[in-house]
């Protein structure tokens, strides 16, 4: 738009100049010293009129820039494009229209920032506004996650599809007295595993039954649950089946190597449907779980009596090395039928003896031979205090198929339960040749535990570089 005003101004311009000549041609009866003096005071006159015209060119476009640049969606385009064709019209002397062109331009930005001045004023009472319901806003989800409980994990209620009765069980409980300092809330929350965030509909269909009735036989899916994780699982509604003719306990201590009678336990869940069938099993091809666990005149009806001198530890040998009394309660972690703590029951030590029910009712096993029994994974946190635990056993479950790093945790686990100078006893730990010295001796020697005993074994039934040790572990005292 400037680079066509300037060449229409100048062009008209050279048009003026050209009409002056053709006019001092026409006057041949005029004196050369006449012409000369008109002819200078027209250039006087046209380098006025061009100083001029080039200062209005600048100051119209730069007004023009301005109104344009900033406020455009205010001003009448229009009307101002009108303004411009008109100032790019060839102006006449006169400068009248010019001056009220640009005195409208003027009122127009005036009254462009008395609109601005006013939306500034409506843009203040939006933003107020919003800061009173951002502040509302944040009130009331403080409100929210205080009657939640603090950080609360919600992940799982965002299933639609999950039962009533597993939102019950896991959700946040008030308390009836309001806030508790020692809970720290005024809720509280039943534990469950982080696990079963990811295993939604596992977790669904154990919460899915009638409440107050018998809970559907779903040992199977409750195991694989924990296995993965879900741990512990939250607490049911319902009962579980009652043995049919339920027989009383065996008096203690003949209850101690007495199969229990078939009537104790019921047996929907396992595929064998009898004790005798249990025992029967470890003549039988297959793998199972501790075969021949449930033979109590068998292979446990010996184990642990006797000290071979390598990795084969006799209880009255590792007692020996603590003043005498002063193991007196400890754990044994995938205890299989219970016969280690039978064991040390006789020696006055109460153990409680942590299990699986896979391929059989190991957990009711133990519990008729009148020991203490824990349905756990061999991954949960241990429920005991810290320094409390005179002895810890773990024969085979604690072994190489466990992962490093999970293996690490639970033998820092363990240490933080025994007390100083306590026992751990880790009984026939399998894993291969490379790595005895590679992972496990550092990895023991790291958690901080002190070498009482230590002997190590060729496992010969299969051949291969295949190995187990057996060690006596202490917690130091100091």
């Amino acid at each position: 738009m400037k680079g066509e005003s300037m060449l229409l101004l100048f062009g008209d311009q050279g048009e003026a100049e050209a009409a002056l000549v053709d006019r001092r041609d026409s006057r041949d009866m005029a004196s050369d010293e006449d012409y000369a003096k008109k002819q200078a005071s027209q250039n006087r006159q046209s380098r006025k009129f061009k100083v001029f015209m080039v200062a209005l060119i600048i100051v119209v476009n730069v007004l023009a820039v301005y109104v344009f640049t900033s406020w455009p969606s205010r001003l009448d385009l229009n009307r101002i494009s009108t303004y411009t064709q008109r100032i790019s019209l060839p102006l006449p002397c006169d400068t009248a229209p010019l001056i009220s062109d640009l005195n409208f331009t003027r009122a127009q930005l005036y009254s462009t920032h008395s609109r601005i001045a006013e939306l500034h004023q409506h843009l203040n009472s939006a933003n107020a506004l919003i800061e009173s319901l951002l502040t509302q806003l944040t009130r009331l989800n403080e409100q929210q996650r205080s009657s939640d409980g603090p950080n609360y994990r919600t992940d799982l209620f965002s299933a639609t599809n999950l039962p009533e009765e597993l939102r019950l069980a896991i959700g946040p409980h008030k308390l009836p007295l309001g806030h508790s300092p020692r809970v720290g809330s005024d809720v509280v929350l039943p534990p469950v595993g982080a696990a079963c965030l990811m295993f939604r509909e596992e977790l669904a269909q154990y919460m899915s039954y009638q409440v107050g009735a018998e809970c559907p036989v779903d040992d199977a899916l409750s195991q694989m649950l924990m296995v993965k994780g879900c741990e512990p699982l939250p607490r049911r509604r319902c009962h579980p089946k009652t043995p049919a003719s339920y027989a009383e306990p065996i008096p203690f201590p003949q209850s101690l190597w007495t199969t229990p009678p078939d009537s104790s336990i019921a047996w929907d869940a396992y595929q064998c449907k009898s004790y005798q069938c249990l025992i029967d099993r470890r003549d039988k091809p297959g793998i199972f779980d501790c075969k021949d666990c449930f033979h109590l005149d068998g292979r446990e009806k010996h184990r642990w009596t006797f000290d071979n001198g390598n990795i084969d530890f006799g209880i009255d040998q590792v007692l020996a090395t603590r003043p005498p009394g002063t193991i007196r309660i400890g754990l044994d972690i995938g205890g299989g039928s219970g016969t280690f703590a039978a064991r040390m029951r006789e020696r006055n030590v109460t153990i409680v003896t942590t299990t699986m029910n896979y391929d059989g009712p190991f957990n009711n096993f133990i519990a008729s031979r009148g020991l203490i029994s824990m349905h756990m994974t061999v991954a949960q946190r241990l429920p005991f205090f810290e320094n409390t635990l005179d002895i810890v056993h773990s024969m085979h479950v604690l072994s190489n198929w466990i992962p490093d790093r999970m293996l690490e945790f639970t033998l820092y686990d363990i240490y933080r339960v025994l007390r100083p100078g306590g026992l751990l006893w880790l009984d026939h730990f399998f894993c291969l040749g490379p790595q005895l010295n590679r992972t496990y001796v550092p990895m023991i020697d790291g958690v901080g535990f002190k070498k009482v005993r230590w002997n190590v074994g060729r496992k010969v039934d299969r051949g291969g570089n295949e190995w187990y040790f057996s060690a006596l572990l202490e917690k130091p005292t100091s």
